[in-house]
């Protein structure tokens, strides 16, 4: 959750967080009268140092509901050049951009040509708006012709056997073990959920990660943080977002919703390089729900931000996972793991070299770049609510919960 005025706001500027609300048009104004024949050669030379990028080949023209599915895109360009991001976006007829996930990141797109595949993502049955786009080095944000993508519904099949009702509390589902999957490494910190300890161990009304203190529109989000809307029971703490009172500095209405940070708490409780941090967490599935467990140091210029995971519901079976010290990232999708309403377990280990991650005691990831020898950051475990902008916004007013098990720290 990388926020720059967020968490990544800023937590972001995520790899899939972008604003392209209409195909980016390149324009030269030719400069008349007094500006004379200097002028135009100015603006001559600045269409002509633009490149053409043209858009040869964009898979698939149809999915089925429920299926993770790739994109591929193929696209030439008139003269060789560097683009900040390559990517395919999708969007709904509300306009919501529904992107596949991994856009490519500093692509060299040539006349020759560039092709990508993306991560896998699934899309209720619709139709849907699909298009490439490319991102150049000042920011702006290139869309390429666009066209319809169909989902279709997933034909039927056999009723699986029905699930246990879910009761209003969740619960665990198992003991987990209490060993980490990294060698050598002891249980130092960890919270089990037998007690909600604000104020020594935890805060959950503020987090310098947000702009205001409680709330951060301009990380895309809804939230307005309420120590309320965090309980405990039977082992577990369950996050809960509601329709608030209060309207954001955007203009749109809040939803209270739950936090918890080790920043601000009497113990005030770091990670740092070479630690191991684990979380066991029931994935929500409403509409808007944006969980995440990830750290913040307000002193850092990097913000310290590690994502041990963010998830999004309209992306049932993936997980992102992303450094933003020094800049790496996955999209990991896995439907046996992740899905809505499913307990998972997912660590990250601080490698001062390299971050890696892993999924049900699974390594699933290790970006290579690391966090440093001297990092240290604040842990963050929360229920975001996305305002529209990149996922959809929460639909009605139905409470949508979050639960996790425990944090635990190994050293």
């Amino acid at each position: 959750m990388q926020k720059p005025a967020r968490r990544t706001a800023a937590r972001h500027a995520r790899p899939s967080h972008r604003g392209r609300n209409a195909a980016f048009a390149v324009t030269g104004a030719l400069a008349i009268g007094g500006a004379g024949l200097f002028g135009v050669q100015a603006a001559t030379t600045a269409q002509a140092a633009t490149p053409t990028v043209t858009q040869d080949k964009l898979t698939p023209a149809t999915m089925v509901a429920g299926q993770a599915t790739r994109a591929a895109l193929t696209v030439h360009s008139s003269a060789c050049f560097t683009a900040k991001a390559v990517g395919v976006g999708v969007r709904d007829a509300a306009g919501h951009n529904l992107d596949f996930p991994g856009n490519v990141a500093n692509a060299q797109i040539c006349p020759s040509g560039l092709s990508i595949t993306t991560g896998s993502r699934t899309l209720p049955a619709g139709t849907y708006t699909q298009f490439g786009f490319w991102q150049d080095l000042g920011g702006a944000w290139h869309n390429l012709p666009s066209r319809q993508l169909v989902v279709s519904a997933a034909s039927a099949t056999p009723a699986p056997t029905p699930a246990p009702a879910p009761t209003s509390t969740p619960t665990a589902t198992s003991t987990p073990t209490t060993a980490a999957p990294v060698a050598g490494k002891k249980l130092t910190w960890s919270d089990e959920f037998n007690s909600l300890a604000l104020g020594s161990r935890w805060t959950a009304d503020k987090s310098s990660s947000y702009h205001y203190g409680d709330h951060n529109p301009n990380d895309n989000k809804l939230d307005w943080l309420n120590k309320n809307n965090v309980n405990v029971s039977g082992g577990v703490a369950t996050f809960t977002a509601k329709p608030g009172t209060h309207t954001l500095e955007n203009g749109k209405q809040s939803w209270d919703t739950g936090l918890l940070t080790t920043e601000y708490s009497t113990e005030g409780f770091e990670v740092k390089t070479g630690d191991y941090v684990e979380t066991r967490v029931k994935l929500p599935a409403g509409t808007g729900a944006w969980p995440a467990l990830w750290t913040w140091n307000s002193t850092s210029g990097t913000h310290g931000e590690i994502d041990t995971f963010e998830y999004h519901t309209d992306n049932a079976n993936l997980l992102e996972l992303t450094n933003h010290i020094n800049p790496n990232h996955k999209y990991v999708t896995d439907a046996n793991a992740i899905a809505h309403d499913k307990w998972v377990t997912v660590g990250t280990h601080y490698g001062a070299t390299s971050v890696e991650w892993y999924i049900n005691g699974v390594k699933v990831f290790s970006d290579g770049t690391g966090v440093g020898t001297n990092w240290s950051a604040y842990l963050i475990l929360n229920l975001s609510l996305s305002a529209g902008q990149y996922h959809p916004a929460p639909q009605g007013t139905a409470p949508i919960t979050f639960a996790a098990d425990y944090v635990r720290v190994y050293r």
